[in-house]
């Protein structure tokens, strides 16, 4: 049978192919901005009809309904990374968390750690050869859709074709709905910038050597860096992510990948994360290869890249080094996502710069303003990155190299980029602690 044929028999709505979830079933969702909206709300509508079962998958974006207090004894989520979206739901207990690196999360569905019944996916429409492309979200969907007994595929007219390891057939898809509505839009920089965060990503800029590969994670401070990239030469990119920010260091000429030592001349990640103009952008261009994020990010792929640059951010930091990044204090706010596999893929490179980066304090909700460099970690506070990774600590006031560093000179470094209003009692603490 012509896959034509094959794909014209596999047409189903969503309601149909939510029919095919039963009780006790394990899911695979696709997650980020390639959420496969219409088969997810039948899954909703069917619920109450269902018993037990399990949704696991990393972050999402949009609406959540599915983990609404009405979907408990009918759906729960096993989430890997905690999303802003069903936060509530694991603070309350209506949903797990699982911690893992992200280098491993499709392992857990490849290795049978957590056997699928059916994975829900989001795919473009096929090619000439009947092959779709994952789009959007390649890194964290094709083992895992590929490891379950049923896929469900949204095949969505406006999700572009990017290239690499990102391809399914359509005789691997057992379910295939037919959709056309824009991909989810998650523009980066809304986050807002402020005199803080430029400091901080034109400190960073300094230490980017011409001829680097960039990682760069979620957030305000990776997004500004790209700013005040424009004066370095032959930039690369090998990154569990990247957004918009790309575009114009491309076209100026900045970002050519041409001294990467590992895909040269590609922009190398697992997913994106962006607005309209960078998904068109994407759409069959051959200078972005998506791959699985077991190999993206792999600490020991990442370091074959020579210059790695690795960009992350953190809740707060001990002045011993340690990098609490997924909590605060005990209460759990995110996961480990990609910090560790590139803070040590950078470390481990030739010329590897792993930096955690954080404006000098935060304030909280009754106004009260607190350091983010601390004595001692919050009790219960998660250690994403450990002591021993941690190199290159970056706020507002200036660069602390840690690496080789003894605690009494790793807390004079730290006491030193914190905010003047609280190096007084830092060092008080630190005295205290027979740190200096």
């Amino acid at each position: 049978m012509a896959w034509i044929d094959v794909y014209k028999s596999r047409i189903v709505s969503a309601e149909q192919a939510a029919g095919a979830i039963q009780s006790n079933m394990r899911l695979f969702l696709t997650g980020n901005v390639s959420v496969p909206q219409k088969v997810l709300a039948a899954l909703v509508r069917r619920a109450p009809d269902l018993e037990n079962v399990e949704i696991c998958q990393a972050l999402t974006v949009g609406p959540a309904d599915y983990v609404s207090q009405e979907m408990q004894g009918h759906l729960r989520v096993n989430s890997m990374f905690i999303s802003a979206n069903i936060r509530k739901a694991v603070h309350e207990g209506r949903a797990d968390f699982t911690p893992v690196l992200l280098s491993e999360f499709p392992l857990l569905f490849k290795n049978g750690h957590l056997p699928l019944d059916a994975a829900l996916i989001h795919v473009s429409p096929p090619d000439e050869h009947g092959f779709c492309s994952l789009g959007v979200e390649v890194g964290l969907t094709k083992t895992p859709a590929e490891s379950a007994r049923i896929i469900i595929a949204e095949v969505n007219e406006q999700m572009p074709r990017t290239l690499g390891d990102s391809f399914i057939h359509v005789s691997r898809l057992n379910y295939i709905v037919p959709v056309n509505y824009p991909i989810s839009e998650l523009p980066m920089a809304e986050e807002g910038s402020s005199e803080v965060i430029e400091r901080i990503a034109m400190a960073i800029a300094e230490l980017i050597p011409d001829g680097a590969t960039m990682q760069m994670g979620i957030g305000a401070i990776p997004d500004a860096v790209l700013k005040y990239l424009h004066h370095k030469k032959d930039l690369g990119v090998h990154s569990e992510l990247f957004s918009d920010g790309v575009i114009e260091l491309v076209e100026a000429g900045v970002l050519t990948n041409a001294r990467k030592t590992l895909h040269p001349g590609k922009i190398v990640a697992g997913f994106m994360i962006g607005t309209h103009r960078l998904y068109d952008w994407a759409d069959d261009n051959p200078l972005i290869e998506l791959h699985r994020s077991e190999y993206v990010n792999d600490p020991f792929v990442v370091a074959q890249n020579e210059r790695m640059v690795a960009i992350n951010s953190a809740i707060e930091i001990d002045l011993t080094g340690q990098v609490c990044a997924d909590s605060i204090g005990p209460k759990l706010y995110s996961g480990v996502g990609g910090q560790l596999d590139f803070i040590y893929g950078a470390s481990r490179s030739k010329g590897g710069v792993p930096v955690i980066a954080l404006p000098s304090t935060t304030t909280l909700r009754d106004g009260t303003r607190i350091s983010r460099i601390v004595s001692l970690l919050k009790h219960g506070a998660g250690v994403v990155t450990s002591r021993n990774h941690v190199r290159y600590v970056v706020t507002e006031y200036g660069v602390a190299d840690l690496y080789g560093k003894t605690i009494r000179q790793r807390a004079r470094q730290l006491i030193n980029v914190a905010h003047p209003d609280f190096r007084p009692d830092l060092e008080k603490e630190a005295r205290e602690l027979n740190y200096v």
